[in-house]
């Protein structure tokens, strides 16, 4: 069973969490105990429907209180068709960083559209934050189609101005629906209040959407989490890299090289589960044994001989800063993919990214907390790679204060 991976974005009070809500409600995919504990709940924040929906998703007690999302509200459900993670983020401009993180590793978004208000700047920033960070899918769902007499003419207009829009965000896959979360209409029911539409349910939707596209046949690329050297007298030789098969497919004898070294070896066992294993694919935690006695550590690189990635000491990235304290030219952090890190320098803010119209704007060196902005990085040690748009899995890194160990910036190596 294949797993989907989507996010939702929009305004505050366009509905994300509700739509989520009625999503699992309606799919049965909430176990009793919590719908009783929903029930009493909603009771407390004097809702008039029988149960509050958002509550499912809004965990902070802040959030309750105020019916707002603040952070990245994770959720799991299983149908008979597909696994599924839904990050529900956060609606406020200030919270831009907690949608770069919960979108990263997305195969669609869903972004919501009040039915009353159309196209704002807010459904504009999702949009070209899907766009940078190169989500497949984008799912623009009208809601809240009750409070508009569930208006074909008002669906109509919106689809074409979000359409007219995106067509600077070069955005691969966009699909329209009309609902009303509250209500249920075309969440996990089709409406009987809006004959006009003829398309799928969201849950339809999200049940048949084409992923495999997406999973594109990528390099073989495998990261050493830890060097395994028991030295006891049963595995007196045994010397294992563990990690997890960032992307593509090793096999039993296959010629590979390890990065930064640039040796050349073979792969001489693959160990899935304890057990020997002459293939092993994508998303596998493995322990590979090289034919060669190699010099390998935690960090290292294991790829395909016949595509190789870049190991460079320069790159270049987009990165959204994170930390509450503005960027300080020349301060001292750590890059981290993966299970790689070492020392880094921004040695130079390129260009800002104007969110609300995907304009590159001249850098004047600073950047704060939210900014998205495109830098050169120069590291001490040689990372290896391949672009975000070609595998996120080693396209993507995390910036870290030296002295604090906070994570101040994400980023995508362009």
């Amino acid at each position: 069973m294949d797993l989907l991976r989507f996010f939702t974005a929009g305004n505050v009070d366009d509905g994300k969490s509700t739509l989520i809500g009625r999503l699992l409600y309606d799919s049965n995919s909430i176990s009793t105990d919590i719908i009783e504990t929903l029930t009493r709940q909603s009771k407390t924040t004097g809702t008039n429907s029988e149960i509050d929906l958002a509550l499912l998703t809004d965990g902070l007690r802040a959030e309750r209180e105020q019916g707002i999302t603040i952070d990245v509200a994770y959720k799991y459900f299983t149908t008979d068709k597909r696994k599924f993670i839904i990050a529900d983020t956060p609606g406020h401009i200030q919270y831009t960083r907690n949608m770069f993180t919960g979108a990263s590793n997305a195969d669609l978004a869903i972004i919501l559209v009040d039915a009353r208000n159309g196209i704002t700047d807010q459904t504009k920033r999702h949009s070209i934050l899907s766009a940078i960070l190169g989500i497949p899918h984008v799912l623009v769902c009208i809601n809240k189609m009750d409070l508009i007499n569930y208006s074909e003419a008002r669906y109509k207009e919106i689809e074409t101005d979000y359409l007219i829009f995106a067509q600077q965000l070069a955005l691969k896959n966009i699909s329209f629906i009309p609902a009303s979360a509250l209500a249920g209409d075309n969440v996990v029911t089709k409406s009987d209040k809006m004959n006009w539409y003829h398309g799928p349910t969201l849950l339809d939707f999200l049940e048949t959407i084409e992923i495999a596209e997406t999973k594109k046949i990528e390099a073989a690329r495998f990261q050493v989490q830890y060097v395994i050297r028991p030295q006891t007298d049963e595995l007196h030789d045994y010397r294992g890299f563990a990690g997890k098969i960032v992307s593509g497919t090793y096999k039993k004898g296959q010629r590979v090289i390890v990065l930064p070294s640039g040796i050349e070896t073979e792969i001489e066992k693959i160990e899935l589960h304890q057990k020997e294993v002459d293939v092993a694919e994508t998303d596998q935690p493995v322990v590979i044994h090289l034919k060669d006695d190699v010099d390998v550590s935690r960090g290292n690189s294991i790829v395909s001989a016949e595509h190789l990635p870049k190991t460079e000491k320069e790159i270049t990235a987009t990165i959204c800063w994170m930390d509450n304290a503005a960027f300080i030219p020349g301060q001292k952090i750590l890059l981290q993919q993966n299970s790689f890190r070492t020392k880094a320098i921004v040695k130079e803010v390129i260009s800002k990214v104007d969110i609300h119209s995907f304009l590159e704007l001249q850098s004047d060196g600073s950047m704060k907390l939210n900014d998205i902005c495109k830098v050169l990085i120069k590291t001490a040690d040689a990372v290896s790679f391949d672009t975000y748009s070609v595998n996120r899995g080693t396209g993507a890194f995390i910036l870290i204060n030296e002295n604090t160990n906070n994570t101040i910036a994400a980023g995508t190596i362009n």
